[in-house]
């Protein structure tokens, strides 16, 4: 039987991407991480839209479980009161996450809205995708989440989901609700 780090030096590291317009590009992440805390990997989630001061339940709940978690945003771009800290905001989260995946110490980060700063060019995409392509290790997974992801993005990636939006409750003016959407 192998142990924990033979099967971590044997393993094919991923680059997953969750896009699209419908609802679940964070939810499937969080499984996947959720899954790998379980499974007893060092798990990182970055988020690069939601602020430090919004306690959503997944983050509630990463705190009970002891998982690192980075809020690098000030909320939703296109209600930004002050665009330059926000790409501010974004530039510092990427620092982090390129400290957090050229570390060696994580076996899966995860990137939450990060195609939205690589959309609006706070973030030139192909000194992102070179970056990450000399950087990050063989053995780290990795997952990017967000709308839109650029094409590049998308080249760069080992799996693809696009969620597609069919039905959703707030097309007929139900709110967000504390524990399903947050």
């Amino acid at each position: 039987m192998q142990t924990d780090s033979e099967v971590a030096r044997n393993r094919k590291g991923l680059v997953i991407v969750n896009t699209g317009d419908g609802k679940g590009k964070t939810t499937a992440a969080l499984g996947i991480l959720l899954r790998s805390w379980g499974r007893g990997f060092r798990v990182c989630m970055i988020q690069f839209i939601k602020p430090a001061r919004v306690d959503t339940g997944e983050y509630l709940a990463a705190q009970k479980l002891g998982i690192e978690w980075h809020h690098c945003g000030d909320g939703f771009t296109w209600q930004s009161k002050d665009v330059d800290e926000s790409i501010a905001l974004t530039r510092h989260g990427w620092q982090l996450a390129q400290e957090k995946i050229s570390s060696g110490t994580y076996d899966l980060v995860v990137l939450d809205e990060f195609t939205y700063p690589l959309c609006l060019g706070w973030l030139d995409i192909n000194e992102v995708v070179d970056w990450l392509s000399a950087n990050r290790s063989p053995q780290t997974h990795l997952i990017i989440t967000g709308r839109d992801a650029p094409e590049k993005v998308i080249e760069y990636a080992d799996l693809v989901t696009e969620m597609k939006l069919v039905k959703h409750p707030f097309e007929k003016g139900v709110k967000a609700q504390s524990g399903i959407e947050f």
